[in-house]
């Protein structure tokens, strides 16, 4: 599952009157890309889409996640996090040494 699948569950699951192209834009990724996404998780089961159409606010869609769907995001959400969580470590122990090396060259070029 990619970052982009954990991330369209979410912002369907706040947002699931957006049409396609608005998810894109949302996203920062092409519409190519929402749909074939989003044909993949109505394709797993995760999302299901309603077609409003016929009804007087003329909705269009609606993408709803499903049950497994609302399952599958929490997953991904803990799965995300601890990703995020490692690159925060890796990244501030990058930063710490950074400052340790700074710190020394400072401590050199002092008289």
């Amino acid at each position: 599952m990619s970052e982009t699948d954990y991330r369209l569950l979410k912002l369907l699951e706040s947002k699931p009157h957006l049409r396609q192209r608005d998810l894109a834009r949302e996203m920062g990724v092409s519409l190519g890309k929402v749909n074939y996404c989003l044909s993949a998780l109505v394709e797993k089961g995760w999302v299901k889409a309603r077609n409003f159409r016929n009804s007087h606010d003329k909705l269009g869609y609606a993408y709803l996640l499903t049950p497994r769907g609302i399952e599958q995001k929490a997953v991904l959400t803990v799965n995300f996090l601890r990703r995020k969580m490692a690159e925060f470590d890796a990244l501030k122990e990058e930063i710490e040494q950074m400052q340790r090396e700074v710190d020394r060259l400072d401590k050199r070029e002092r008289p």
